[in-house]
């Protein structure tokens, strides 16, 4: 094999690999993804509601989970627990104090395999002004699929659990039986859907 052949092979080499191993950008598709969450009320059930409005993206090179990294945005506005008043106390000074922080987000600094389709997520929160680490349990991504408008999608559930106080959500009031209106602990649940991000020149699957 001559030199020029050569040369050409490596770069021919070179090419498939840096296209194999470079990360993709995938956008928070906001129509299919929710952040919800739970929290005990009265000692005795659980509240649930969600934000409805989700933004963010994702980059990862597809293979190796520890490439993961994520950058989303929610906005603490859109809260919704189906009753009006609440949403109304849940988004004043009390709680969430939407004038002054109406965004909740979340940047991940680092992510580990934990098991056969799950990894951990760990990176900062912040709510209501004050930025907390926590770590994600999440279940994913599922495979690649390509939705009928060509778009390629993968989807992924993600867990944990935080104490509100720690974040500056102090309101409670104290019942007749010695327990409190509000629980502390927080769940909360993403359930997300991403849509890979087409790059310059790249047209759908057909």
């Amino acid at each position: 094999m001559n030199s020029r052949i050569q040369i050409a092979v490596a770069v021919i080499i070179a090419a498939v690999s840096f296209s194999v191993g470079r990360a993709a950008t995938w956008d928070v598709d906001p129509a299919h993804t929710a952040a919800q969450f739970s929290v005990r009320h009265l000692m005795i059930s659980n509240v649930r509601g969600e934000f409805g409005k989700v933004s963010g993206k994702v980059t990862f090179d597809g293979s190796d989970v520890s490439t993961v990294a994520v950058d989303v945005t929610i906005d603490a506005t859109s809260i919704d627990t189906r009753e009006p008043k609440r949403d109304e106390h849940l988004r004043s000074p009390d709680f969430l104090d939407v004038t002054k922080h109406p965004m909740i987000t979340f940047r991940s600094r680092r992510a580990k395999p934990a098991g056969p389709g799950k990894f951990e997520l760990i990176g900062d929160l912040t709510i209501h002004g004050v930025t907390k680490e926590v770590t994600l349990d999440v279940n994913g991504p599922t495979p690649a699929i390509t939705d009928p408008w060509g778009n390629v999608k993968v989807g992924a559930v993600a867990t944990t659990k935080i104490s509100r106080k720690e974040f500056g959500l102090q309101w409670n009031a104290t019942l007749e039986t010695g327990g409190v209106v509000v629980g502390d602990e927080v769940t909360i649940t993403i359930d997300v859907e991403l849509t890979k991000k087409k790059e310059d020149g790249e047209t759908p699957p057909s």
